[in-house]
């Protein structure tokens, strides 16, 4: 687990910063999201937010019926935290702290991989991008950090 450290995960937050995020740029990450899960082999949901809203959800074939509170519990990190749900989680156990040490409830909130900030250069943060759906939490972080670089790298070229 020691690529995915609190510095790092601070560093790739820094690294994701998009000159602007439109709702057509949400659809093709989205698609981008998909692509990737399929690549992995791991039937994933997908949820992409801006401004509170959900503007991108999709559900693979075979993907966990539970997958729904899974999105929801990243994103509430991301909203409360100011941060990626991983980052928080890593923060967590470098400290050695738990929820339960500041006051949030396990079943509301998932402080593992998957879960990531839409930072907008000049602005901040406007949204989040959550994968949930592989067997390994880190696995929905790769897929995540893949497609936000990828959608970066295009919008940059533009």
């Amino acid at each position: 687990m020691s690529e995915y450290s609190y510095q790092y995960l601070t560093a790739l937050e820094n690294e994701l910063v998009f000159p602007s995020f439109s709702r057509a740029d949400a659809a093709a990450l989205g698609a981008m999201l998909d692509e990737e899960g399929r690549m992995c082999g791991c039937p994933i949901a997908i949820e992409i937010t801006i401004n509170g809203l959900v503007v991108f959800r999709y559900f693979q074939d075979g993907c966990p019926p539970d997958s729904t509170n899974w999105l929801a519990r990243k994103r509430r990190v991301i909203d409360e935290q100011g941060m990626g749900s991983l980052r928080f989680g890593m923060m967590l156990e470098e400290n050695g702290e738990t929820l339960e040490d500041h006051k949030i409830d396990s079943m509301t909130y998932a402080p593992g991989g998957g879960g990531m900030p839409i930072i907008l250069g000049g602005t901040g943060i406007i949204g989040s991008v959550c994968v949930s759906g592989c067997p390994n939490h880190l696995m929905d972080q790769t897929i995540v950090s893949k497609g936000m670089r990828r959608l970066l790298a295009v919008k940059t070229q533009q």
